[in-house]
């Protein structure tokens, strides 16, 4: 899967020779206390990333720029819309169940969902005219980058899981427990309308990139 933002290579997150351990702790536990009531607000993206420019910036590392950079793009035009909110949520729960007192397992730091209903086989996507819907946390980017793909090659960004969707692509950052995280109800909705004889497809963002990029 093609990581253009260079998200998940190497993490020192996780190596307590290299930092604070109280620093990196105290955002994981930051992480939970935000996702806690269910709903993440501006002043409370805010917070987190102004703690993380003057607690962890240093550091250099992957898995804390990965949220850093989805933060600070999210804010970028003083708004934090529905779409940023769900994409943040999803983002600080993964961030929030990594287990701080394993570093060796770092490459895994992030799990991709599994025993996910996706279409197979895999089916060819076609982007002229067709309608994508987006879920769960995407690796390649934020949400807004995504859909730009989509756009530029001629497909259309539905406004929520329906009969006129075309593709509905789940994000690879996630957690493996997708049927209780908010994300799986777009599944479920689009799994009932595949069911029922809708043309929607459920792919992963795997597929979604080989087909964007080879």
């Amino acid at each position: 899967m093609v990581d253009l933002h260079l998200e998940f290579a190497s993490s020192r997150f996780f190596n307590e020779a290299r930092i604070d351990r109280r620093s990196a702790d105290a955002l994981v536990g930051l992480a939970a206390g935000v996702v806690a009531d269910g709903v993440v607000n501006i002043d409370e993206a805010r917070f987190l990333k102004g703690w993380i420019e003057s607690n962890l910036a240093h550091l250099e590392d992957p898995v804390v720029n990965l949220l850093y950079r989805r933060i600070s793009a999210m804010l970028q035009d003083g708004v934090l819309d529905a779409d940023e909110s769900a994409d943040l949520m999803h983002l600080l729960h993964s961030f929030a169940g990594l287990d701080v007192s394993k570093p060796e397992q770092t490459a895994q730091a992030f799990t991709a969902p599994t025993d996910l209903p996706f279409n197979l086989p895999a089916p060819e996507l076609v982007f002229q005219d067709k309608a994508f819907v987006f879920t769960g946390t995407m690796a390649y980017g934020p949400r807004k980058a995504c859909e730009e793909l989509i756009l530029e090659r001629g497909g259309v960004i539905g406004g929520g899981v329906s009969k006129k969707i075309h593709y509905l692509v789940v994000g690879s950052v996630g957690n493996d427990q997708w049927r209780h995280a908010t994300y799986g109800t777009k599944i479920m909705k689009a799994v009932e309308l595949r069911e029922a004889g809708s043309p929607i497809a459920i792919v992963g963002e795997d597929h979604w990139q080989r087909a964007l990029f080879g």
